[in-house]
């Protein structure tokens, strides 16, 4: 098992008001996971504003070449990439969530 040293563990508990370091390591991983999701939220719900859609019904107009713009400008390439980015890490952030409550 890893060690981590006095003087971390110290400032765990210090900064965290925790009563021991495996309750700071819970609450510092509890909210790192819970802002992770909000930011992920946030840009997915920003991106669905601008399209107007969720990014499935988005995917799949521009495979099928439906979408109302040009699917390979510029934009559209950077709102696909960011948007899955942002779909693909809430799963995973979501997944590691569950298994740590």
């Amino acid at each position: 098992m890893p060690a981590i040293s006095p003087r971390l563990g110290e400032f765990l508990i210090k900064t965290t008001k925790s009563k021991d370091i495996d309750d700071a390591f819970k609450r510092v991983l509890s909210e790192y996971l819970e802002l992770k999701l909000r930011v992920l939220n946030e840009t997915i719900k920003r991106l669905e504003d601008k399209w107007g859609m969720d990014f499935y019904d988005f995917k799949e107009k521009v495979r099928s070449g439906t979408l109302p713009k040009d699917a390979y400008s510029f934009d559209v390439e950077q709102d696909f990439w960011e948007w899955e980015e942002a779909v693909i890490l809430k799963r995973h952030y979501e997944s590691l969530n569950e298994e740590w409550i």
